[in-house]
């Protein structure tokens, strides 16, 4: 292995679709794709399995153009409470072997084992070692790629699928990773592709021969980056487990299958959307100091309005008032609703180095009370799934705060 460090990039195979298998071993070898609410304009295949991808379909791309590939295709609702448990579970593992293991998405993470070697053997001794653990305890497989930084085993994670772990070094790189395509490179979107293709770059291979400087030239500052990871001099770490980048803000958008009216449609949209927003913000064990509304009408015209709070919260009963409220200052109830994103910034927690108020009133009490309960309701729907509680009503904005007044 070149240089000092041995990274790791674990990929689990079709993640949603294959923990959605796991119970339904009777459609493993039938075409199955995961999918949002098909009835929404824009439902799309969020996973599928290996069966499914042999007709072409893909992930990202509507449920419709996977329906003309595969007509018999199955689909299967998401559960994403129970992605989050098995990411969790599977990062577990990870921890087993280093405690630098950076998560890059849901079913993917970085890991540096430079350290672990002498107690597990090489980069892939270790990278067999954990695909035999996550197949055998979880249930799943994982693709595993190996190198002495981020991007190459990234990349490295991807050659072979699924199940398997794959080599990256300056010797091997010229036979798995420099032959692919530019567009296949960590980093590289569509437009920079074709940017990269109008001046004569195709493969991995000629974009990490072209000199940094001609890539900052047509590319940018992302040349300089998107050149240095080609050639395999990104250094960059792998943080310690915990150790995140703190977050500005989070926020949940949708648009919608038909065009909303009235504020009572539109609250109970509004309230779906808070209950996402406001479990983010518990989960990463922060609160808000604005809320935001983005209101988008079937003629594409936006406006977006926001409210700084008087104390930070991450309780959803208290964005839902905000949003509501600034729904009904700033949108007519007659006029028709196409999207609504809700948002929270300003946000404050553990290491951020905005204070926390301390409660004075009861109304801060109480609304803290209501932010355990709903602590305890996250955790209830992440071990159950989302159907384990839900709301008996919708609470109208106008009593919720006449009831916090009191």
């Amino acid at each position: 292995m070149d240089g000092d460090r041995v990274i790791l990039h674990c990929d689990c195979n079709n993640f949603f679709a294959s923990v959605e298998l796991r119970t339904r071993p009777d459609l493993k070898d039938l075409p199955v794709a995961v999918a949002g609410d098909t009835d929404m304009r824009h439902g799309v295949i969020l996973a599928k399995n290996m069966a499914a991808k042999k007709f072409g379909v893909k992930t990202a791309e509507t449920v419709w153009q996977a329906r003309q590939k595969c007509p018999d295709l199955i689909l299967l609702p998401p559960h994403h409470g129970l992605y989050e448990e098995v990411s969790r579970q599977i990062n577990r593992i990870y921890l087993d072997f280093t405690d630098q293991v950076e998560p890059f998405s849901i079913d993917e993470s970085f890991l540096d084992v430079t350290g672990s070697r002498t107690l597990f053997g090489t980069g892939v001794e270790i990278a067999d070692q954990i695909r035999k653990r996550v197949r055998e305890e979880i249930g799943v497989t994982i693709s595993a790629g190996v190198s002495f930084n981020k991007p190459w085993a990234k990349m490295g994670s991807d050659f072979r699928k699924p199940d398997a772990t794959t080599l990256v070094t300056r010797e091997t790189v010229w036979e798995t990773l420099y032959p692919q395509k530019v567009e296949n490179m960590l980093f590289v979107g569509s437009s920079a592709a074709q940017v990269l293709k109008q001046n004569g770059i195709f493969t991995i291979a000629q974009l990490a021969q072209a000199s940094p400087e001609f890539l900052s030239h047509i590319l940018g500052k992302s040349g300089v980056s998107l050149s240095r990871a080609a050639r395999g001099e990104d250094d960059s770490p792998v943080r310690v487990w915990g150790d995140t980048e703190e977050a500005q803000s989070v926020s949940h958008a949708c648009t919608f299958s038909h065009d909303l009216k009235g504020f009572k449609e539109c609250e109970r949209e509004l309230l779906s959307l808070s209950e996402r927003v406001g479990a983010r913000l518990r989960a990463m064990n922060m609160k808000c100091r604005t809320v935001q509304l983005q209101i988008k009408s079937p003629d594409l015209k936006v406006i977006s309005r926001q409210r700084t709070l008087s104390r930070p919260t991450s309780s959803t009963d208290r964005i839902f008032r905000e949003v509501c409220s600034l729904l009904r200052s700033s949108w007519s109830e007659d006029r028709p609703v196409r999207l609504f994103s809700v948002g929270a910034g300003g946000l404050t927690g553990p290491g951020s180095t905005s204070p926390v108020q301390l409660s004075v009133s009861s109304g801060e009490a109480e609304e803290e009370k209501r932010e355990k309960l709903e602590t305890a309701v996250d955790r209830i729907r992440q071990r159950y799934g989302e159907s384990a509680v839900v709301r008996g009503r919708v609470p109208s904005s106008a009593s919720k705060q006449k009831a916090h007044t009191h």
